[in-house]
């Protein structure tokens, strides 16, 4: 049998969208309820013999849409007297962890992945450049001295870890990206974070020089430092070179040294 597709000519029927289950319906409806907010994170579903009378559905599709929902990390299920369906705000770690997925398959390398970054990162500062508040600079400036008063205490004790050097210099790029003010922009950024950090954390733990990591956070401040005052002159062009150049630089320090930047991405070994 075949029917027209709405185009010159005719196509097997077998072409069609296939029509979605009663199951998806259901997760569609609830899901949409989470993003338009009328469900909030935290609150419980009706029970499951009020969602079966509202959707005309039996117990199996009901918890078929269930499953669906709960693959999103949009529900978790409690068993037991007291259980049900409870409400979960959506995750971009859940969206990081797919796209991670696709970049390792689709043969993604670390050094494709760094490119993003760079490209991403510096228009994001010369948009914070021209909006930027002073509540933006003062977040900012406190990340920097905290990551400075770290790298001081690290020349001084050896003893002391630099991993919270680390996380600081996440949140300094994290507070960029932010305060921004794009969302699709940060949402972007966010994705691609669980697959630079992965990286990162493991460039770091080959790295046995010590001394190496405190002279690149003592950079770091340095270079964040200007970044904040060329935002505070509300100058986008020269803090938008300032950070390109920072970016490359960095890129090419971590690929050059501590990983081959052919190396397809992989998160799951």
């Amino acid at each position: 049998m075949t029917a027209t597709n709405g185009r010159e000519g005719w196509v097997p029927v077998d072409e069609f969208v296939r029509a979605p289950k009663a199951a998806e319906i259901i997760a569609k409806s609830i899901r949409r309820r989470i993003v338009l907010g009328e469900l909030r994170e935290g609150d419980t579903l009706p029970s499951e013999a009020d969602l079966m009378a509202q959707f005309g559905v039996s117990r199996p599709t009901l918890r078929e849409a269930f499953r669906i929902m709960e693959a999103e990390s949009l529900i978790s299920i409690r068993r037991g007297a007291r259980g049900g369906a409870r409400v979960l705000a959506p995750d971009l770690s859940v969206a990081a962890r797919y796209v991670g997925l696709l970049l390792q398959l689709s043969g993604t390398t670390i050094g494709e992945v760094y490119d993003t970054r760079v490209i991403i990162e510096p228009a994001a500062v010369h948009r914070l450049a021209t909006r930027r508040k002073e509540r933006d600079l003062e977040d900012l400036r406190a990340c920097v001295e905290e990551l400075r008063k770290l790298v001081e205490a690290a020349k001084a004790d050896p003893g002391i870890s630099l991993d919270a050097g680390s996380r600081l210099a996440w949140r300094f790029h994290e507070l960029l990206i932010e305060r921004a003010g794009n969302r699709a922009m940060a949402i972007q950024w966010g994705v691609l974070r669980d697959v630079m950090e992965t990286h990162l954390a493991s460039a770091v733990s080959r790295s046995s020089d010590r001394s190496d990591a405190v002279e690149s956070f003592r950079r770091s401040v340095r270079s964040y430092s200007k970044l904040v005052a060329f935002l505070e002159a509300k100058d986008a062009e020269g803090a938008q070179r300032h950070w390109r150049k920072h970016m490359d630089v960095s890129s090419k320090i971590l690929l050059g040294t501590e990983a081959d930047p052919k190396a397809v991405v992989d998160l799951f070994d």
